[in-house]
């Protein structure tokens, strides 16, 4: 294996582990809630609940998730070897991470908020990854 596509493993990687921990926090969050009830969360919660930015963080995740994973299966499928996409998919699991972090930290339901951009980023990363799968199959 060379060095560009074990980037790009390792980064696809840690992107799934930062899956794993942000349905942890998730979970084990709102669990320890009063009268907490498997698959529900409170309606009235809001940017001000850390039990609410920890349940929105993994669903924003899962959300972007299916076009994230596609696009780096079909890449590694294809044997695609290019070191912009092993960065793009660098690009995006920092942006996560980051929007993660910003999720986990902000009680706020300003839009833009600061998780925004990151989130932008993650996108703009992915829709070039897309290009590059596109020109690979062209």
């Amino acid at each position: 294996m060379n060095d560009v596509a074990y980037t790009g493993y390792l980064a696809f990687y840690l992107y799934l582990v930062m899956l794993l921990i942000q349905w942890g926090v998730a979970t084990f969050s709102k669990s320890k809630q009063p009268n907490a009830v498997p698959g529900k969360i409170d309606e009235n919660l809001s940017h001000d609940s850390f039990v609410f930015r920890a349940h929105r963080t993994f669903q924003n995740t899962l959300e972007n998730s299916a076009l994230f994973i596609g696009t780096v299966l079909l890449a590694f499928t294809l044997n695609v070897q290019s070191p912009i996409f092993a960065i793009c998919i660098w690009i995006y699991l920092l942006a996560r991470m980051i929007h993660m972090a910003l999720y986990y930290a902000i009680a706020t339901e300003n839009n833009p908020s600061p998780r925004t951009y990151f989130f932008l980023m993650g996108v703009a990363a992915n829709v070039v990854m897309l290009g590059i799968l596109a020109l690979r199959l062209i």
